[in-house]
């Protein structure tokens, strides 16, 4: 979190957010880089409490976020629920000095975070199918009644390339624009293009074993439904195989992809032309972080795993190359 957002969220901002909800006063925070996210308690039972600044959403954005996640969750989609503040809002806001702080309740979900052991045929079909139950059914999603629609994919803080990227990369500059072209001018058909997470990957799911259960909707865009298929992918790779060979990655992602895309297809169905412009995708998430670790991460606090990864996206956004080859993928389809 930028500190100038962390100066501003005082005890007593907090403080304000659980008298609102009803919560008890003890918490646990679990995460401040996006957003702050807590785990709270109501009489005893954990709820997780989100915590968004103005400078990074808007209240519009963000009840437009939790309509959707409403709508998955009465679909059957395995997500954490929606609670609604005691004033029957999904959005509370709470002003600070010159900005405010939104709060949004959740139920926690069930199951326990992904580790390395879990990675599976078994999990990432699994994986693939809830996926495809999301695209399956957010095909016939409509915003409810004032709620303003997500922003599409490409109008992305990160896309500011020119803004992100430092002047001394005018080589992985003038690549990363020539990606981004690419996908602007892909077709965009129901099948293929609709409101999806965009970054559904282990971090962001609980296992019970038999289900996963996603959480996490911030980034939620209009987007080309392939990238919610290369997303799971890239980090699959990052988490297995970050110091790995291409060859090793090359491996993993065929397993991967196999099972994956099996339990995808059981729920919705996507074209071979889509299918072929995941590595497209792969080669936008690279564009992407390339400008988060610029925005988020600045020089002197990044790891030498850190300094690592933003090495390799800077050296395939040059060469224009994905993080695996999937020039074998029509076979799988």
């Amino acid at each position: 979190m930028e500190h100038s957002v962390q100066k501003q969220f005082t005890s007593e901002i907090m403080n304000k957010i659980l008298s609102t909800y009803h919560l008890d006063t003890n918490f646990k925070k679990l995460g401040d880089f996006e957003n702050y996210a807590f785990e709270v308690y109501h009489e005893g039972e954990a709820k997780i409490l989100r915590v968004t600044h103005s400078s990074h959403r808007t209240q519009k954005e963000l009840e437009s976020e939790l309509d959707w996640i409403q709508y998955l969750h009465g679909c059957g989609i395995s997500i954490p629920a929606v609670f609604l503040s005691p004033n029957g809002n999904t959005v509370e806001a709470f002003q600070a000095e010159d900005s405010i702080f939104y709060a949004s309740l959740f139920e926690k979900a069930p199951g326990n975070p992904v580790k390395l052991v879990d990675f599976d045929e078994k999990l990432f079909r699994i994986w693939g199918k809830v996926i495809g139950k999301m695209h399956h059914f957010t095909k016939n999603y409509q915003p409810g009644e004032n709620i303003q629609p997500r922003y599409q994919w490409d109008e992305n803080d990160l896309l500011r390339l020119d803004y992100y990227y430092p002047e001394s990369d005018q080589e992985a500059l003038k690549a990363a624009r020539n990606v981004v072209v690419e996908i602007v001018k892909l077709p965009k058909t129901r099948d293929s293009y609709g409101l999806i997470h965009t970054d559904i990957h282990a971090g962001n799911f609980f296992y019970d074993g038999d289900s996963i259960h996603i959480f996490d909707f911030d980034d939620a865009s209009y987007h080309f439904f392939a990238s919610d298929i290369a997303i799971p992918l890239y980090y699959s790779l990052i988490s297995k195989h970050l110091y790995g060979t291409r060859e090793e990655r090359n491996e993993f992602a065929r397993e991967f992809m196999q099972a994956f895309l099996e339990g995808y297809r059981e729920e919705n169905e996507l074209s071979q032309e889509c299918i072929e412009t995941i590595p497209l995708f792969l080669k936008l998430r690279d564009v992407d972080l390339y400008s988060v670790f610029s925005k988020k991460v600045p020089a002197e606090e990044r790891t030498k795993r850190t300094q690592h990864w933003i090495a390799e996206i800077k050296e395939r956004i040059e060469k224009n190359v994905a993080i695996v080859d999937l020039d074998w993928i029509s076979n799988l389809i």
